[in-house]
């Protein structure tokens, strides 16, 4: 899988990077211990910041201004790992939903970066492009119905839009049967070191998924 990033992202993020992880897995129920860690990482989060700092964390901040650059409003579609992080610091509680959901939501927990997650083999081609959504581009975001994209960073394939840092499409999304993973992490402010990033991502999903033939790209503007 390529990437290409259009004009109007790069004049509104010129410091993204993009980490592409694809690797063949073994998708299941999320064991024991992996939703231990994503449980520790809500509590560690919750424990040393405050619901009005979550916006402040350097790679939320980052992407929040990436959202405002396009003409997004980030305080009504959050990035995912900010809507995430506010779910951890409130104490209210995470949803189990498979291991590669989970081990991505712990990634993003702990890096502060929005993490498309998709099933590779549902993908149209073998070129995603990342611009702007379009006023009225149809997008049915998982478990929320008909999402409003305009103006926000939207992955698409030769049919349409698949990812957003908000939310992913119903059409590409992971579960129980997905044996090909694509991963896109949106770094549009370093937070966690890019390299520890990876490092963790790759570890855990050969622990937790059985994950070979793992293949990391970087894409820039």
């Amino acid at each position: 899988m390529d990437i290409h990033i259009e004009d109007v992202i790069r004049q509104a993020a010129p410091g993204l990077l993009v980490v592409t992880v694809e690797a063949d897995v073994t998708n299941g129920d999320t064991p024991d211990d992996l939703w231990d860690l994503l449980g520790r990482a809500a509590s560690d989060i919750r424990s040393v910041t405050e619901l009005s700092d979550v916006n402040k964390r350097p790679a939320i901040k980052a992407t929040r201004d990436a959202y405002k650059a396009l003409g997004k409003e980030p305080n009504r579609y959050r990035p995912s790992a900010e809507a995430l992080s506010r779910r951890a610091v409130k104490g209210m509680e995470l949803y189990r939903i498979n291991t590669l959901v989970d081990l991505i939501n712990l990634v993003s927990l702990q890096s502060g970066y929005s993490i498309g997650g998709f099933d590779a083999d549902k993908i149209q081609g073998d070129l995603l492009t990342l611009g702007a959504g379009r006023e009225g581009e149809p997008f049915e975001a998982i478990g929320r119905g008909e999402l409003n994209i305009a103006c926000m960073p939207v992955y698409r394939d030769s049919v349409g839009g698949i990812g957003t840092p908000t939310s992913d499409n119903e059409r590409t999304k992971l579960d129980t049967t997905t044996s090909r993973l694509l991963m896109c992490v949106n770094i549009y402010g370093v937070e966690m070191p890019v390299e520890d990033t990876v490092r963790l991502i790759v570890d855990s999903l050969e622990r937790y998924a059985d994950a070979k033939n793992i293949n990391v790209n970087y894409y820039r503007p």
